[in-house]
């Protein structure tokens, strides 16, 4: 068996024969990593990590996006449900440890390459209408991880600019001082971004015990004013008279809340970076999958815990009118407590370490970013190949965030909509991947549980998109933008090679190469399937020697190509060698024909040395809807595509296989 790995890039298809392009200065530095064109493209997550860690440590890493939302949740909880802020929190932190843990343990059990959901989705629902869902996906994930990255260093300016001893330049600065934080993301993902891990690990790790210690702070200094617990009851049993009322208006409300729900679909895409069991095989990774599961579930036990307290304590100390657009605690409630019961000195201290988290959340999205958009795009040639490489993305990412940014004034609450949308999307999509799963392993009971859960997803974020639309129609942008880049790039890309590798087992290879030693010629003649009848390869062979010349005594060798997913772009061929009727027959499986003989065309000729000849019979039909087919079907006008995609691949004529049309 022979196996070679090939690329859909027309500047680096023939390894073999053609010297790779110099690449200097500027486009250099914006191309360097873009090594793998395999499609299997590694984002900052899914890259094999040189080294792995704990899963508490990786943890750490995901939760500088799931924790750092402390630094605004307790405000936006305040706003959105007012007294009923902690009935409401308790809400969302029984759909937590219910809904959204459950459903995340069995994607870290099946998507353990940290695909996440997308990529269950995409296994359960091929062909054009999965890779459209995949499409519209994808597009409300980048809405989550960018608005990430906005509303957090949005958040983090909001802290500096509330701090007491912030410059007086600072007030009426937040755009300015939030598209500073993003330039600065930007400028250190270009450099490069590494120690990622240690990094986050010391910033949680402060922040949790910082955030601790506020909390319990001003939980005992109200638990020793009964007076203010009393209040707030009398207050909260004027306005809802009845407990249903108050338990139908959590239900409402919570929704608004679902930003505390973010941070789990980065919890999956993290698991190649925790250590697994020595045991541990490629396909079986159960020490890796313990460990995904140990950080989602210990992160959510953390996290529930932080944000009823904080709920709690927010609720009962902070004046109403604070919570409010201009208000002191708008943004940033425990910030506010810390500089009110601990003084201003540990409120700076506090506000630095929010600064940091945020922004390094910010960090986290991007990275998602990276790492989801060329998994995805590229492999299904719906993206210019360089999106494979890290540093144009980031420009591009960058530019959208400051667009993002001006558009919102940098305000917290205004993209706390969009947040939740995209958020709530994702959850939504797992669950039913996960619902899906069950059903196709016919798992009754854990089907019946998984719809459930899918079903409360589902409302949620139906309830979220009729209260706050503006996150459906930021993330409709994002979808077009995807939709419309990804119909032009896959035009763009149609006439290129696709397969990722390309192997010919014993049998194929004895074929090629016995006509190649024997005879100095390898002449194919391609064969659409019909009913494989001895008649079929018969008529065809004498067909082929009658019009197109083919001597009686030259040997020929049919190659057939039958159908699979024509949706997808990147392939890897393995052409296997059979006799039928007597007839030697090289096969493969693909969803696109023109491409696929282009790539055994070459394959044939780098492995007997010999440039092969290829034997067409003319294709009947209007040339633009063949071609519309072709985009498609993968069929269509099959031997000048053929003849085209060779052109471009081989600019050598010498070296080019000839391809004959009769």
């Amino acid at each position: 068996m022979t196996t070679t790995d090939r690329t859909g890039n027309t500047d680096a298809l023939e390894q073999s024969s053609l010297p790779k392009p110099r690449r200097g200065g500027l486009r250099a530095f914006l191309l360097d990593g873009l090594a793998d064109s395999s499609g299997q493209h590694q984002g900052p997550h899914a890259q094999k990590p040189e080294k792995t860690n704990s899963w508490w440590r990786v943890m750490c890493l995901t939760g500088v996006d799931y924790f750092s939302t402390l630094g605004y949740q307790p405000a936006i909880a305040a706003v959105a449900a007012g007294l009923l802020s902690p009935f409401a929190t308790l809400v969302l932190i029984g759909l937590t440890l219910l809904g959204a843990l459950p459903v995340y343990r069995r994607v870290a059990r099946e998507s353990f390459k940290g695909e996440g959901s997308i990529a269950m989705l995409e296994r359960l629902l091929p062909w054009w209408g999965g890779k459209l869902f995949v499409l519209v996906l994808l597009g409300f994930a980048a809405t989550d991880f960018m608005i990430t990255i906005t509303l957090s260093a949005a958040d983090a300016s909001a802290h500096a600019i509330e701090n007491p001893f912030a410059p007086s330049w600072f007030h009426g600065a937040q755009v300015p001082i939030t598209l500073f934080l993003i330039l600065l993301l930007a400028i250190v993902f270009l450099r490069g971004f590494k120690e990622a891990i240690g990094i986050a690990v010391v910033l949680v790790g402060v922040y949790l015990v910082l955030n601790a210690v506020v909390i319990g702070v001003t939980l005992v200094s109200a638990l020793s004013q009964p007076i203010v617990i009393g209040n707030w009851w009398e207050a909260l049993t004027r306005q809802y008279s009845s407990p249903f009322l108050a338990v139908g208006v959590s239900l409402l409300v919570f929704p608004k809340l679902a930003l505390g729900l973010s941070g789990f679909e980065t919890g999956v895409a993290v698991m190649p970076q925790i250590s697994g069991a020595k045991e541990d095989t490629p396909k079986s990774p159960l020490g890796r999958i313990r460990g995904a599961q140990r950080l989602l579930t210990t992160a959510a036990i953390i996290m529930s815990v932080f944000l009823l307290t904080s709920s709690f304590a927010t609720t009962l100390l902070i004046p109403q009118k604070e919570f409010e657009q201009g208000g002191a605690a708008n943004g940033r409630a425990l910030a506010y407590l810390a500089h009110e019961y601990l003084g201003n000195g540990f409120g700076t201290v506090y506000d630095v370490s929010t600064i940091f988290i945020l922004w390094f959340a910010g960090a986290s999205a991007m990275a998602g970013l990276l790492n989801l958009v060329p998994r995805y795009l590229p492999r299904y040639g719906m993206a210019p190949l360089w999106a494979r490489a890290v540093r144009p993305l980031v420009l591009v990412f960058a530019a959208i965030a400051f667009i993002v940014t001006l558009a919102f004034d940098a305000n917290v609450d205004k993209q706390g909509g969009a947040y939740a949308t995209g958020v709530l999307v994702l959850i939504t999509s797992a669950s039913i991947a996960v619902f899906l799963s069950c059903r196709h392993k016919k798992q009754r009971k854990r089907t019946i549980g998984f719809a459930v859960i899918s079903a409360v997803f589902v409302y949620t974020t139906i309830l979220n998109i009729i209260e706050r639309p503006e996150g459906v129609r930021i993330a409709a942008l994002f979808i077009l933008g995807i939709l419309i880049v990804s119909v032009v790039s896959r035009i763009h890309r149609a006439l290129q090679l696709r397969a990722t590798s390309v192997s010919l087992d014993s049998q194929a290879l004895s074929f090629v190469t016995e006509d190649a030693d024997e005879s100095g010629r390898v002449i194919l003649i391609a064969n659409e399937p019909d009913d494989g009848s001895l008649a079929e390869y018969k008529q065809k062979a004498k067909d082929e020697r009658r019009f197109s010349g083919i001597p009686q005594r030259s040997p020929v060798i049919f190659v057939e190509v039958w159908p699979a997913d024509s949706s997808n772009f990147e392939e890897d061929l393995e052409v296997r060698g059979e006799l039928v009727h007597g007839y030697r027959v090289l096969r493969v499986n693909s969803g696109n024909i023109p491409n696929t003989l282009a790539t055994i065309l070459l394959e044939v000729r780098d492995v007997t040395g010999v440039v092969p000849d290829i034997y067409f019979e003319w294709t009947e039909g209007n040339p633009i809807s063949n071609f519309l087919k072709f985009l498609v079907t993968g069929g269509g006008e099959v031997a000048p595509v053929t003849r085209e995609v060779l052109r471009r691949a081989e600019p050598d004529r010498k070296r080019r296989p000839d391809v004959h049309a009769s």
